[in-house]
C-alpha cells in the first residue's frame, strides 16, 4: 500500500522551524514528504502567533490550505504551533477547516492523532501547556545541509509588557548540555559546519539547570566538534553579556564576531514601560564593550517604535542612538497592540499612522548607515561561506551575516565552488546591503 503524502507549512521564527524539522522527522518513516500541497493527503501548518502580521499570516495560511483541502485529495488539516496554543478551541471553531490542533508540545503523538482521525473522523484539540517539556529529538534539516540552527533553551522569564511569548512558550528552562553537544556531533556528521544557537534569550542558558550561566562552557564544548567550523550566537540580551562571553568570544576562533542584541529601546523612559531589565547606560556600555574588546564585532538588534507612550522625545532619543552607534544590521518593528499582554491596556496608545512613520525614518538612517559601513569593507578580504549559486555569481556569507536576515556576499565566478565550501574573498564593490567579491584564496 502507497504511503500517505503530507506537506507541512512552518512560518514565525528559526525555534518553530526546528519545531517543523522535528516533526517531520516522527512523520518520515510513515509518510511520504512532499514540498507540493496538490498531492498532499495531510498538511500541516506550524504557525506563528507572535504578533498581528504573523497572526494574520498564519491564519491565512490555515485557510489556503483549507482550500487545497477541498479542491485535492487532502484528507486532514492540521495546526500547530504558537497560534494554536494561544488560542486552543477558539481558533477550531473560528475554522471548522481544521481537524486536528495542537499546541508547541503536542505533536509527540501527532501520528497517532493522525491515525485515530482517519479511522473515527472526529476532531481532535490538544493543547496541553507545558513548563516542563522541550522538544527536542531527530531532526530532518530544512536550511542549507551545512548550516543549521539548534535550541539550546525554551520558553521565557521575561515578561516585557509587549510580549505573549512566556504565555505560549511557558517559563525558561535550559536543554541538558549533554543533548546539545550531541545533537551538534550528529549535525555536524551530516555535513553541517555552521551551528547557530537559539532561544528566547541565550545568555542566561545553563541558569536554571547548573545554578550560573554556562553558555561559554556549551561554546567550549561544541568547539570540541572537529567538523564545525562557525559557532553563531542570537538572541543575547545586553544585560546578561558577561566579560567571560566576551573574552571567549574574541579569543574563540570558531565563535562568529557576530550578537544579535535585541534591545526594543534606548529610551530609558520606554524600556521601564516596556518592563525591559536593563536601561540605556548598561546597553551603551556593553556595545562599547564588545566593540573594544572585538573590533570588527558585527552587532545586529530590533528596535519597536510607537510603544504606548512614546513620546518624540523617547524618539529622537532612539534616532540619536541609531546615528551614533551605527549598529551593523537593524530590523524596526512598529508595536503591536497584542490582547493579553499589560502594554495592550496602557494609555497613550501611538497612532498607526505614527508608528508607520517612526519606521520608515529609522529605517532610511539606517538604510544610509549601511551604505557607509559596506563602502568600508571594499578592498578588504573576509572568510566567507558558500550558500549556493545563482547564474552569474556564487552568493555566501561572512562571520557577520546570519542567514536569511543579513546582507549577502556575490562571488565572481572565477573558479569552481561547492555549497558549503569557505573562501577568501576580497571586496571589490559594495551595495546597499550588499557585497560583491572575487576569490582571494581558498581555504583548506
Amino acid at each position: 500500500m502507497a504511503k500517505y503524502k503530507v506537506g507541512i507549512i512552518s512560518l514565525g521564527c528559526d525555534k518553530n522551524r526546528i519545531d517543523t524539522e522535528i516533526i517531520l522527522a516522527k512523520l518520515e518513516n510513515s509518510y511520504e514528504i512532499t514540498n507540493n500541497p496538490e498531492e498532499a493527503d495531510i498538511l500541516i501548518v506550524n504557525t506563528c502567533g507572535f504578533i498581528e502580521s504573523s497572526k494574520q499570516e498564519s491564519i491565512d495560511t490555515i485557510m489556503d490550505m483549507g482550500e487545497y483541502k477541498k479542491k485535492h485529495n487532502c484528507k486532514i488539516l492540521v495546526a500547530t504551533g504558537c497560534l494554536t496554543q494561544r488560542y486552543g478551541k477558539e481558533l477550531i471553531e473560528l475554522m471548522p477547516e481544521i481537524d486536528i490542533l495542537l499546541g508547541v508540545n503536542d505533536y509527540t503523538d501527532l501520528i497517532k492523532h493522525i491515525d485515530k482521525f482517519l479511522v473515527d473522523k472526529e476532531k481532535i484539540v490538544k493543547c496541553e501547556y507545558s513548563n516542563e517539556s522541550i522538544n527536542e529529538g531527530k531532526r530532518v534539516i530544512t536550511t542549507d545541509k551545512h548550516s543549521a540552527y539548534i535550541r539550546i533553551a525554551e520558553g521565557c522569564n521575561n515578561f516585557c509588557t509587549y510580549c505573549i511569548i512566556p504565555k505560549i512558550r511557558g517559563k525558561f528552562r535550559s536543554r541538558k548540555l549533554e543533548n546539545i553537544v550531541n545533537e551538534a556531533k550528529a549535525l555536524s556528521e551530516n555535513g553541517v559546519e555552521e551551528l547557530i544557537l537559539v532561544a528566547q534569550d541565550t545568555t542566561i542558558y545553563g541558569e536554571d539547570l547548573y545554578g550560573e550561566k554556562s553558555l561559554v562552557k556549551l561554546i567550549q564544548e561544541l568547539s570540541k566538534i572537529d567538523k564545525l567550523k562557525w559557532v553563531r550566537i542570537l538572541y543575547c540580551y545586553p544585560e546578561e553579556i558577561n566579560d567571560e562571553l566576551i573574552e571567549e568570544m574574541a579569543t574563540n576562533d570558531k565563535v562568529c564576531n557576530y550578537l544579535d542584541i535585541p534591545i526594543q529601546h534606548i529610551s530609558d523612559n520606554i524600556l521601564k514601560r516596556m518592563a525591559r531589565k536593563t536601561n540605556k547606560e548598561t546597553i551603551v556600555n556593553t556595545i562599547k564593550k564588545l566593540r573594544n574588546r572585538m573590533p570588527d564585532m558585527v552587532l545586529r538588534t530590533s528596535l519597536i517604535v510607537g510603544f504606548p507612550g512614546e513620546t518624540e522625545e523617547d524618539f529622537n532619543e532612539l534616532k540619536e542612538f541609531v546615528k551614533e552607534y551605527k549598529l551593523d544590521n537593524l530590523g524596526v518593528f512598529t508595536y503591536s497592540q497584542e490582547e493579553g499582554t499589560p502594554a495592550s491596556t496602557m494609555e497613550n496608545q501611538v497612532e498607526e499612522n505614527i508608528k508607520k512613520k517612526r519606521q520608515r525614518e529609522l529605517m532610511i538612517i539606517q538604510q544610509d548607515l549601511c551604505k557607509c559601513l559596506n563602502k568600508e569593507k571594499v578592498n578588504k578580504v573576509y572568510e566567507v561561506l558558500v550558500d549556493k549559486e545563482n547564474d552569474q555569481y556564487y552568493v555566501g556569507r561572512t562571520k557577520g551575516m546570519a542567514p536569511e536576515i543579513d546582507g549577502l556576499v556575490y562571488i565572481e565566478k572565477t573558479t569552481k565552488m561547492n555549497k558549503g565550501d569557505f573562501v577568501k574573498i576580497k571586496v571589490n564593490k559594495a551595495l546597499e546591503y550588499d557585497l560583491i567579491g572575487v576569490v582571494e584564496d581558498e581555504l583548506s
